[in-house]
C-alpha cells in the first residue's frame, strides 16, 4: 500500500505541487509524540492531530492543499498506513485544504458538523471530492487504536461548525480553532461565530479536563489546561474592557488609539493584531 501510495504521489500529485504557492515552499511539517498513539503535526496553517496504530491513522485537520505530500511524507515517520479517516474540525482552508487529496488518492473517510460540508460545498470552486462524506449534528465517537475518540460540536463559537476531538485514553484534547495558545483568536463572525459562544464553548471543556491533559491548539504549541484558562481569561477580561469603553460612549476608533492593557501585546500576530482583536470585541 506504501509504495502504490508514493507511486500516487508522483503521478497525480507532482504536476500540481511545481504551481503550488511559493510561500509554502520553505515550509516544513514537523510530527511531535504526545502520547503512545497521538501525534500533533504543524506545518503552516491549523495543527493536525493524529492517531496512529494497528487499527490504522486518522487525522484532524489536513492544513493547506499545496502541503499535502510534506504531509504525507511526514506522516511516513509515525506509521505505515495512509489516513483511514480525517476530521474537520471548521471550514477553513487552512484545516481543509488537503482534503481533496487525501480522498483521490488513498480513499479516506471525511467526517464533519453538517455546516462544515455545507459552507464548503457553497463555495464556487467546491471539489466534490474535497467534502465531507459523513456529517453530524452533536457529535460521533470513533474507536480506534486503543483510544475512545470523541468528537464533540459546539455552536456558535469560533464558527457555527466548530468540532474538537477528545482522545479519551491518550487524555489528549485536539481544540480545533478554539484555541490559539496565548495569540488572540480568530472568530468568524460572519460564518455563525460568536464572542459568547466562544467562551462559553471553552469553559465547558476546561471543567472535562485535568492539568495532566495535553491539549492541541488550532495554532500555537501544545498546550495544558493552565495555557486553555489563561487564554479564556483573556478573552472575557479583554471583551469586559472593551464592552466597557463602548458603553461609556467611546467609537472603536477611540478604542483603538488607546488600544489594549500593554500585558497583552505579546498575544497580537501577523493575522490578528490587537487592532483586529479590538474591532472583534467591539
Amino acid at each position: 500500500m506504501k509504495n502504490k501510495f508514493l507511486a500516487l504521489l508522483s503521478t497525480s500529485f507532482f504536476m500540481t505541487s511545481s504551481f503550488a504557492d511559493d510561500r509554502f515552499a520553505n515550509v516544513e511539517v514537523k510530527a511531535d509524540k504526545v502520547s503512545d498513539t497521538v501525534y500533533m503535526l504543524t506545518g503552516a496553517g491549523g495543527n493536525i492531530g493524529v492517531s496512529a496504530g494497528q487499527d490504522g491513522v486518522l487525522l484532524v485537520d489536513d492544513q493547506y492543499a499545496p502541503l499535502a505530500e510534506k504531509i504525507v511524507k511526514t506522516l511516513e515517520t509515525v506509521s505505515d498506513k495512509t489516513p483511514r479517516y480525517i476530521i474537520n474540525t471548521h471550514y477553513h482552508g487552512d484545516h481543509t485544504g488537503s482534503n481533496e487529496f487525501f480522498a483521490n488518492n488513498v480513499g479516506s473517510s471525511i467526517f464533519a458538523h453538517e455546516n462544515v460540508r455545507i459552507r464548503l460545498a457553497s463555495s464556487e470552486d467546491a471539489e466534490p471530492k474535497s467534502l465531507p462524506v459523513i456529517t453530524y449534528q452533536d457529535g460521533i465517537k470513533f474507536y480506534l487504536n486503543g483510544d475512545t475518540i470523541h468528537v464533540m460540536h459546539f455552536p456558535s463559537a469560533h464558527t457555527d461548525g466548530d468540532s474538537v476531538v477528545w482522545f479519551e485514553q491518550s487524555d489528549v484534547l485536539h481544540m480545533g480553532d478554539l484555541f490559539f495558545n496565548n495569540l488572540f483568536p480568530y472568530i468568524d463572525l460572519g460564518a455563525g461565530g460568536t464572542i459568547a459562544g466562544y467562551i462559553s464553548a471553552v469553559e465547558k471543556l476546561i471543567v472535562k479536563i485535568d492539568e495532566t491533559t495535553k491539549v492541541i491548539p488550532g495554532h500555537g504549541v501544545l498546550g495544558n489546561k493552565a495555557d486553555l484558562q489563561r487564554f479564556v481569561d483573556m478573552i472575557k477580561e479583554t471583551y469586559a474592557y472593551v464592552q466597557e469603553k463602548k458603553a461609556s460612549g467611546m467609537s472603536e476608533d477611540e478604542i483603538l488609539k488607546i488600544g489594549l492593557d500593554a500585558k497583552w501585546e505579546s498575544w497580537s500576530w501577523r493575522f490578528i493584531t490587537e487592532d483586529r482583536w479590538i474591532k472583534t470585541l467591539y
